[in-house]
C-alpha cells in the first residue's frame, strides 16, 4: 500500500536520473499529471504523456539532460508530507537556489510553480522543490 504517491513519483524520477534513463513510468493520477505539467512548463523535463486506459493508466515522463549529458534536475525534494502539510502564503513563498529552482504549489487554481503563484497572488500547499 502506497501512502504518498507524490513522494513515490519524485523518487522514481530521482532514481531514473541517477541511472541516466531516457524515460520513467509510474501509475498516473491527476495530481501527478499536473506536477509533470509544471515541470515541463518550467523546463525541467522534456515531455510527459498518459498511456493506457483506466484503470491502469500510466504517466510516462521523458527526462531532460544538458548537451554534455549533465542532469537538468539536480535536486528534487518532497516538502509537504501526509503527516505534516506545509502551507505558504504568496508573501512567505521564498526562492529556491536564488531563483534557479522552483516550488511546486497546490493552490485553489490548480498546481502551479512559485513564479505563477506570485503572478496570480495565490498561496497554497507546497508540494515539492526542484533545483
Amino acid at each position: 500500500m502506497m501512502t504518498d504517491p507524490v513522494a513515490d513519483m519524485l523518487t522514481r524520477i530521482r532514481n531514473a536520473l541517477q541511472r541516466e534513463f531516457e524515460t520513467v513510468q509510474m501509475p498516473a493520477s491527476n495530481l501527478k499529471e499536473n506536477i509533470a505539467r509544471v515541470l515541463k512548463d518550467e523546463g525541467f523535463i522534456e515531455d510527459y504523456r498518459v498511456v493506457g486506459e483506466p484503470p491502469s493508466r500510466a504517466l510516462k515522463i521523458w527526462l531532460k539532460y544538458g548537451p554534455l549529458g549533465e542532469k537538468v534536475v539536480r535536486k528534487l525534494e518532497r516538502v509537504s508530507k501526509p503527516g505534516r502539510r506545509i502551507y505558504s502564503s504568496v508573501e512567505d513563498l521564498g526562492y529556491v537556489s536564488n531563483g534557479l529552482g522552483i516550488w511546486v504549489v497546490s493552490t485553489n487554481r490548480g498546481v502551479l510553480s512559485d513564479r505563477e503563484c506570485r503572478k496570480l497572488r495565490v498561496g497554497g500547499e507546497v508540494l515539492c522543490s526542484v533545483e
